[in-house]
């Protein structure tokens, strides 16, 4: 609830600090005292627009402050905490107005959006006004409110949330469709990929491995002719080995006639062809141990080839051809069983689609009894507030073909007049006097019904008098045992009924030639005389003051 508010430099008033309490509170004075500067600076603090005209003359900015003691489970905590806003306990509002029109918003001092302060403000304080278009005449609330007098706010969940479901389901089943359509359009190119791929069979981090083969085996091809090259000047057709060993064997024939003389020649060629017969030796070796086979490097080029031109095809890198080819795969697997699985999922979402409309129209069904029930709630209290002709009318517009989150139904709180008249909306409907006391009824019936903390009732009472005042005073403090209700009015009936009381009056500064508004709660003395002003006018009287008696002690018996 409401327990402080305090305003700076607004309008008439310089500097004012007020402390509210549960109950009922009323607000009363002379008519341009400034009780709707009052409401104004209140409902900037709570996101207001803003407007530089409302700074008081003279002044560089104005400021309001709200104070709220909150349950810790008020849905308000929880947006504070999704805002990252320090909650230590009491929740502070702050709006700061500058003469040039910009403003200033912070919760817990902590800077914030005004749209962020209008949406916090909107679940704590509800204005209600001849004039008001806010709060229940807005017919999107309308549903919700219905469906908390029901106690229906869990089912309408579960419909919401089925909803979702069903939703969910239905787009994954239109995904599936499509995906299956797009690999129809090029299945014969899936297949072929698959083909190819399959057959390809590449493998991560083949290609490095073959270009690093291929390097080893280019470098070996070099050494491998020049060995070969070797070899063959040593064993092949122009080698020397033959006519050496042929001259050596002629030697030897002739050595017993000059032994001194050819010895010498035929073991040095001796020699040379044991050298020669070694160096082929270790040229056979090099050979072997240079592993060079031309077949070998002449595939791992054609690899090569065939994985970059397959690489280029499907424009990924080699390594990506093994989850290219898993995709194609998987597609053509979907292709070939997509049919299968559509099914399938479209089987699930026509299960949740009927679960959704079955808990839609068992909701429908239950709201269209709440409305009923609701309608003679609302309707019960109407008579003592003099709209005994009138009729309250929930309208219910059910359309099965338009299913929502919210469900089938539209619904929007009518109002009937007069007998005979023909119904429609609350707003459009009802007079301003009518409509602010078709509010108070409903409010009446709701008040524990997802209520806002603290409600305002901006002369409501207004054109009306006697037995309909004081049934009007009678249903605010009704309401008041339930939730925080200030009320602006100039009904002594109303007031009397107050457990808190302020006045509002505008007075003359000693200081300045000007004027300013002063609010003050007043003692229980205080309270006699100004219920007796209401009741008499400028002269208060006796009788006024003794009728005031009678209105108090009245209110007190209730």
């Amino acid at each position: 609830m409401l327990i402080a508010l305090s305003i700076r430099d607004i309008v008439l008033i310089e500097r004012l600090d007020l402390s509210f309490h549960a109950g009922l509170t009323v607000l009363t004075g002379e008519t341009g005292a400034g009780k709707s500067i009052l409401l104004d600076a209140f409902t900037l603090a709570l996101g207001g627009r803003g407007d530089g005209s409302l700074v008081r003359h003279g002044a560089a900015q104005g400021q309001v402050t709200a104070e709220f003691d909150l349950a810790p489970d008020h849905p308000v905590r929880g947006l504070l905490a999704e805002a990252g806003i320090d909650d230590d306990g009491a929740l502070v509002l702050r709006r700061v107005q500058h003469a040039d029109g910009r403003t200033r918003a912070f919760v817990n001092d902590q800077s914030v959006s005004a749209q962020m302060l209008r949406n916090l403000g909107r679940r704590l304080v509800e204005i209600h006004g001849q004039h008001d278009d806010r709060a229940l005449v807005d017919p999107a609330s309308h549903r919700t409110l219905l469906d908390a007098y029901g106690g229906l706010v869990l089912l309408a969940e579960e419909v919401g949330a089925g909803w979702r479901r069903w939703r969910a389901a239905r787009s994954e089943a239109a995904k599936e469709k499509d995906r299956l359509d797009e690999a129809a359009k090029e299945a014969d190119f899936i297949r072929h990929a698959v083909e190819e791929l399959v057959a390809l069979a590449a493998e991560s981090g083949e290609e490095d491995r073959l270009a690093a083969r291929r390097t080893e085996m280019m470098r070996f091809e070099k050494i491998a002719t020049d060995l070969a090259d070797a070899q063959d000047a040593i064993s092949g057709a122009n080698s020397p080995v033959p006519g050496l060993a042929a001259a050596v064997r002629r030697l030897e024939r002739r050595a017993g006639e000059v032994e001194a003389l050819v010895r010498p020649a035929v073991e040095a060629i001796d020699a040379a062809l044991n050298a020669l017969d070694l160096a082929r030796t270790h040229l056979d070796v090099a050979l072997r141990e240079a592993d060079f086979d031309p077949h070998e490097l002449e595939r791992i080029e054609e690899r090569l080839f065939a994985l970059r031109a397959a690489g280029r095809k499907y424009a990924c890198t080699v390594d990506d051809l093994p989850a290219v080819a898993a995709r194609f795969a998987d597609q053509l697997d979907a292709l070939d069983h997509g049919a299968e699985t559509l099914k399938g999922l479209e089987a699930r979402a026509a299960e949740a689609e009927a679960a959704y409309r079955q808990m839609a129209r068992d909701l429908s069904m239950k709201r269209h009894a709440a409305a009923a029930a609701l309608d003679d709630a609302v309707n019960a209290e109407l008579p003592p507030l003099k709209l005994e002709r009138a009729r309250f009318i929930t309208e219910c517009q059910t359309d099965e073909a338009d299913g929502q989150a919210d469900g089938y139904d539209r619904i929007e709180f009518w109002v009937r007049t007069n007998p005979g008249t023909r119904p429609g909306p609350m707003m459009k409907v009802a007079s301003g006097g009518e409509l602010a006391r078709f509010l108070l009824a409903l409010k009446v019936v709701l008040a524990d019904k997802g209520s806002a903390p603290t409600l305002v009732f901006d002369e409501i009472d207004t054109g009306v008098g006697g037995a309909v005042a004081d049934a009007i005073g009678g249903r605010l403090a009704r309401l008041s045992g339930r939730v925080q209700v200030v009320a602006v009015t100039h009904a002594p009936q109303v007031a009397a009924r107050a457990g808190n009381h302020f006045r509002i009056a505008k007075e003359a500064m000693a200081d300045a030639d000007r004027v300013a508004t002063r609010v003050a709660p007043l003692a229980p003395d205080h309270r006699r005389e100004e219920i007796a002003r209401m009741l008499s006018g400028a002269e208060v009287t006796s009788e006024a003051r003794a009728a005031a008696d009678r209105l108090l002690k009245g209110a007190a018996a209730d």
